[in-house]
C-alpha cells in the first residue's frame, strides 16, 4: 500500500499542524501494510531528520504553490499506484482532488482548527472540502463549526485528536541554565508557549498581561513566561513596558523568544501553572505537553482547549474574557501539586495511531 501525502509542513519545521502531520507520518508508516508515504511538503524550514524509513520527501514540491501542483500531479501520474491520497490541510485541497482522481484513489482531508472554522476563500477549496472521501479532524469543535459552513451533502468525519510523545516529556527538576538565562531563581512561574501572530492574537498573552497586578498582589514573587516568536511580539513588549510603567511590575514578564524544539520539555518544566486563555485553538497540545511534564493547566471555554482537556478531567478551562475566572483558576492551579495525571494516557501515541487506523480502514479496505 502507498499513500500520498500534500502537507504545508511536516518534519524540519516547528507548530501544531506540523507536529500532528509528523504523527501521522509515523503511524501510517508504522503499519506493516503500509509500503510507503510520499510527502510532498509546501514548506521545510529546516533539514528534516527523525524521517521514519518508509517515508519520502520530495523536496521539489517547495518552489512555491505552481512547483507544488506540479509535483503533485507528477507524482499522481507518473510516481506509481496510489491507495490514498492524505491532505494535510484545506488549502491544498484543490490540488489534493485533482491528484487522487488522478490516481484513482480516496481523498482524506485532515483540517485543525480556524483553517476550517470559516470557509476558505477560494471557492475552489469549498468544493474539494465537500469531494473528499473522509474528514480527519483534530477536535469535535472543529467538525461543528466546519459544518456550519460546508453545504450539501458532506463527507464522513472522523476525530482524531493530537498525540503526545509521554516518553519526551515527564517530570524534572528546572533547568538551572535557563532559570539563570530568564532570571527566575525564586520566582514562581506561569507560562504560555506559542507563536505571537499579530493577524490572529489567539493565544491568550494579552489577557494574562493584563492580569498580572492583580496576581502579584496574591503572588508577589510571581513571574509570567512569554514564550515564543512572532511579529506580535513588539507589540506584547510594549504592553508589558506599558504595565510595569503603570503598577511598579517591571519584573513581572519574560519574553524568551523562539525556543529549541528539543529543550521545550525543558521550558515546560520552569512553569508553575500553564495558561492559555486563548480563543482561536483548534486542539491545543501544548497543553497536553505542560501536563506530560506534570504542569498543572488552565484552558479556555472559547475554542477547542477544553475539549483537548477532557471537558475538565485534566484541568479546568475559563472563559478568557472573564478576568476574575482566569485570575482565580490560575491562583488556584499555582496551588496544585505537579503531577502526570493518568487519564493524559489518552493521547498516548499508541492512541493516536489506533485512532487514526480505525478512521482510514473503510477507504483502505
Amino acid at each position: 500500500m502507498r499513500i500520498l501525502m500534500l502537507a504545508t509542513d511536516a518534519h524540519g519545521s516547528v507548530g501544531g499542524i506540523a507536529q500532528y502531520n509528523r504523527d501521522v507520518i509515523s503511524a501510517l508508516t508504522a503499519d506493516p501494510e503500509v509500503a510507503e508515504v510520499v510527502v510532498l511538503p509546501r514548506a521545510i524550514a529546516e533539514a528534516p531528520a527523525g524521517v521514519p524509513a518508509k517515508a519520502r520527501y520530495d523536496a521539489a514540491a517547495t518552489g512555491g504553490i505552481a512547483a507544488f501542483a506540479r509535483r503533485a500531479l507528477a507524482q499522481a501520474v507518473c510516481g506509481g499506484r496510489f491507495d490514498l491520497v492524505f491532505c494535510a490541510h484545506v488549502n491544498l485541497s484543490p490540488v489534493a482532488t485533482v491528484a487522487s482522481r488522478i490516481a484513482r484513489a480516496p481523498m482524506v482531508l485532515a483540517v485543525h482548527g480556524i483553517d476550517a472554522w470559516t470557509p476558505p476563500s477560494r471557492r475552489l477549496a469549498v468544493l474539494a472540502t465537500r469531494s473528499a472521501d473522509l474528514i480527519l479532524s483534530v477536535s469535535q469543535l472543529t467538525v461543528d463549526r466546519m459544518r456550519a459552513w460546508l453545504p450539501g451533502p458532506r463527507p464522513p468525519v472522523a476525530v482524531v485528536p493530537n498525540a503526545v510523545r509521554l516518553e519526551r516529556f515527564g517530570m524534572g527538576r528546572k533547568a538551572p541554565d535557563l532559570v539563570s538565562r530568564h532570571h527566575l531563581a525564586g520566582k514562581r512561574v506561569i507560562m504560555t508557549l506559542g507563536r505571537m501572530a499579530a493577524s490572529e492574537r489567539a493565544k491568550g498573552f494579552d489577557e494574562v498581561i493584563e492580569l498580572m497586578p492583580r496576581l502579584r498582589a496574591h503572588c508577589p514573587d510571581l513571574v509570567y513566561l512569554c514564550a515564543g516568536a512572532g511579529d506580535d511580539r513588539q507589540r506584547l513588549e510594549a504592553k508589558a513596558r506599558d504595565m510595569a510603567r503603570r503598577t511598579g511590575c517591571s519584573d513581572a514578564v519574560v519574553f524568551t523568544g523562539r525556543i529549541p524544539e528539543e529543550r521545550k520539555a525543558d521550558y515546560l518544566r520552569l512553569a508553575d501553572a500553564y495558561v492559555m486563555a486563548s480563543h482561536w485553538e483548534g486542539f491545543g497540545i501544548v497543553l497536553i505537553e505542560a501536563l506530560a511534564c506534570g504542569v498543572p493547566v488552565v484552558g479556555s471555554t472559547a475554542d477547542a482547549t477544553r475539549e483537548a482537556l477532557l471537558n475538565g478531567e485534566l484541568g479546568p478551562a475559563v472563559d478568557p474574557d472573564d478576568p476574575d475566572a482566569l485570575a482565580a483558576a490560575i491562583l488556584e492551579a499555582l496551588d496544585r501539586p505537579r503531577q502526570v495525571p493518568e487519564r493524559l494516557s489518552y493521547y498516548a501515541f499508541e492512541n493516536f495511531q489506533a485512532r487514526l487506523r480505525a478512521a482510514l480502514q473503510p477507504l483502505l479496505s
